[in-house]
């Protein structure tokens, strides 16, 4: 969330402000720590209340946003799991239920549990740039959940304080080591390149001369080919055919595509120049992100051509604000190496980098500073964003995370419009059928 924070508000934001920024992170990391060390003797200072009424308005806040009328999009799945989860947990807290405390255990340490399994199996089969580090925060988190399921020291009444404390010192920690790494950051290289994996198997970063968004020609679109909408007579299986591949009826795996475009000039898509194998026998041998399995790619000339060729793309995400010049400026750079890794430097990654470069800044040239870093740090769409950048860096980006991820960071940049609004509206025109003559009497009595 920091990451994707900082990202948006841009390079100017960063470094003038990084000793704010630091001192932030620091102050987040000692009250995650003080508060960690409290729950020890089981005597709790920390206003646990206070903490389920926060956590119980962004949970109502999130589902308000999942079932957001305005949004043509579908509902947000990551969204409504965190609405649940967050409500869930808020109840849990303010009710005085018995074991309540033995409940939020077994859920915070399932989570947990699975995060931390998820991260450690992914980075030892992908073997990514930084796999090790990945690994020893991957066990930091099995770690932490077997402390949290088992009921040493206080029997379960300390789970949402280290819950609390663990958190704000993670995060803490995270944003101190960004401002501390990013304070020489030079003013015209990129961030997104500087802090994502990417951007270190590259060995660039990209720099660039200063611009601004004047040379703006059309809209930026995202192309998807998601493996199900791009594979012959698909057989379904869910969230594996979204999110990794399909197999068609010949047995063929479609990984999908994904490409990014602005017109007339600009498209990024990467693709290999020979058909990778894969065949399911020998598909997980290409999963590691190692030399060994770098090949030769070559980038497709336009959309029309490849559309032509294949098939249309199956989503588009359009964005209307963007910095042209830096993406022009990424794109120079990237095409100079052609080389291809099914999960390090492929299509949906080059995308995901080229994306993040046209919207650096995008939010923090609007003015409003610390209330407009505030007000996306603590964006449900932010969330959501993380989790998916956190899942995908950790693992592979592939088309189904490329498209979710693309439409989240359109929710965030151009947001719809106030939700209370509507939830108002709705709420006055159901009373009205309800109660006709009530609300009928209510407007022939208004001034």
């Amino acid at each position: 969330m920091i990451r994707l924070t900082l990202l948006l508000l841009g390079t100017e934001f960063v470094r003038r402000r990084w000793p704010w920024l630091a001192a932030l992170g620091a102050l987040w990391l000692a009250a995650g720590i003080v508060i960690f060390i409290d729950a020890f003797d089981g005597v709790l200072y920390f206003p646990i209340h206070v903490f389920g009424v926060l956590i119980l308005i962004e949970g109502l806040l999130s589902l308000i946003a999942a079932f957001n009328g305005i949004d043509s999009r579908r509902r947000n799945r990551l969204r409504l799991v965190k609405a649940v989860l967050f409500i869930v947990a808020a109840l849990l807290i303010l009710d005085p239920y018995p074991d309540g405390e033995f409940v939020l255990a077994m859920l915070f340490g399932t989570i947990f549990l699975i995060a931390g399994a998820l991260r450690v199996s992914a980075a030892y089969v992908v073997r990514f740039s930084g796999w090790k580090q990945a690994m020893v925060a991957g066990g930091l988190e099995l770690l932490f959940a077997i402390f949290t399921l088992e009921p040493w020291p206080t029997h379960y009444q300390g789970t949402v304080p280290y819950c609390i404390g663990f958190g704000l010192a993670i995060t803490g920690w995270s944003l101190l080591r960004l401002a501390l790494r990013l304070r020489k950051l030079p003013p015209t290289a990129s961030l997104s390149l500087l802090t994502g994996r990417g951007g270190r198997f590259d060995n660039q970063p990209v720099v660039w001369a200063r611009g601004t968004p004047g040379e703006q020609r059309g809209d930026l679109i995202v192309h998807v080919w998601t493996p199900v909408g791009s594979a012959d007579g698909a057989m379904r299986q869910p969230l594996i055919d979204r999110y990794i591949a399909a197999v068609d009826g010949k047995g063929r795996i479609s990984t999908g595509h994904a490409a990014l475009e602005v017109a007339p000039d600009i498209y990024i898509s990467h693709y290999p120049a020979v058909e990778l194998d894969r065949s399911p026998s020998d598909f997980a041998s290409t999963l590691r992100a190692t030399h060994e399995n770098d090949v030769a790619g070559k980038f497709q000339p336009s959309y029309a051509e490849e559309a032509a060729g294949w098939c249309d793309s199956t989503e588009q995400v359009r964005f209307n604000e963007y910095n042209l010049i830096r993406l022009r400026a990424y794109w120079q750079a990237y095409r100079q190496d052609t080389t291809y890794n099914l999960t390090n430097r492929n299509c949906s990654s080059s995308t995901v980098h080229a994306l993040e470069t046209a919207l650096e800044g995008v939010i923090g040239q609007r003015g409003g500073r610390w209330f407009t870093f505030a007000r996306v740090l603590l964006s449900p769409e932010t969330w959501v964003a993380a989790q998916l950048y956190r899942r995908a860096d950790t693992m592979a980006w592939t088309p189904g995370l490329v498209l979710d991820y693309a439409r989240t960071l359109h929710r965030i940049v151009d947001p719809s419009p106030v939700a209370w609004l509507t939830i108002a509206r709705v709420a006055w025109r159901t009373w009205r059928r309800r109660y006709p003559s009530t609300a009928d009497t209510a407007s022939s009595n208004s001034p």
